[in-house]
């Protein structure tokens, strides 16, 4: 199997095995909710991972309701999706942040196929999270965001980081999005299981869009430098 055959079973078979959610905590899962999110996944990854090179592994934190939650690719919204990767999407066309910067990091990268050649973005709960706003609507939630979510989503989190791993990772490294929380429990797991030789971490595209924007090359260069190491 190549590692395209390889993430798009991962995807088919993703489904959450955790315990109960905490009350108002809803489970994302774009493989099941949307017909045509497997189709997409098995193009994008025929198209990019189609063969049995390892690759070096970004670990984010979840899924969010504008990009992966829609795409079923992480990081990738409808925009993205269709724009930078050539992939046909019918349905809600989104803009997510996030995906704006990692596609403007992957184009000073060299591309789409250069930089899918050697990494693999996922996360350590490769399915999202929401929860119902003051105002009545949806909105993103992450694993982090209570010590009841953490506890129920723990073991599910471990289960699928091992999975992961079996696509055809290079374990040397890891690179994570996120210098805070996420960079701190990732830590943690390896510090127990030995996932990774060292984790290196690497500010959430989020946190740039949104707070360091004016700075954002200087955040591209930062991927880049660390990427260029390993």
């Amino acid at each position: 199997m190549t590692f395209a055959d390889k993430a798009i079973r991962f995807n088919e078979e993703l489904n959450y095995t955790g315990k109960p959610l905490p009350p108002g905590i809803r489970i994302m899962n774009p493989f099941k909710e949307f017909d045509q999110t497997i189709g997409i996944t098995k193009t994008f990854y025929h198209k990019y991972y189609n063969d049995n090179k390892p690759r070096h592994i970004i670990l984010g934190i979840n899924p969010s309701r504008l990009g992966a939650g829609l795409t079923g690719i992480p990081f990738t919204d409808p925009k993205r999706l269709m724009g930078e990767c050539g992939i046909d999407y019918n349905g809600r066309i989104t803009h997510e942040p996030s995906s704006v910067f990692v596609y403007e990091m992957i184009k000073s990268y060299g591309g789409v196929k250069a930089f899918y050649k050697d990494f693999y973005i996922n996360s350590p709960c490769p399915l999202g999270f929401t929860s119902v706003g003051a105002d009545g609507k949806e909105k993103n939630y992450n694993y982090y965001d209570s010590k009841e979510l953490i506890n129920a989503t723990k073991d599910f989190m471990i289960a699928n980081i091992k999975k992961l791993i079996t696509l055809g990772i290079n374990t040397e490294v890891c690179f994570c999005f996120g210098t805070g929380k996420n960079a701190t429990f990732l830590n943690k797991l390896n510090a127990e299981h030995h996932f990774f030789g060292k984790i290196i971490p690497l500010e959430h595209p989020r946190f740039i869009m949104q707070y360091k924007n004016a700075d954002k090359q200087l955040y591209i260069d930062k991927y880049l430098s660390a990427f260029k190491s390993v």
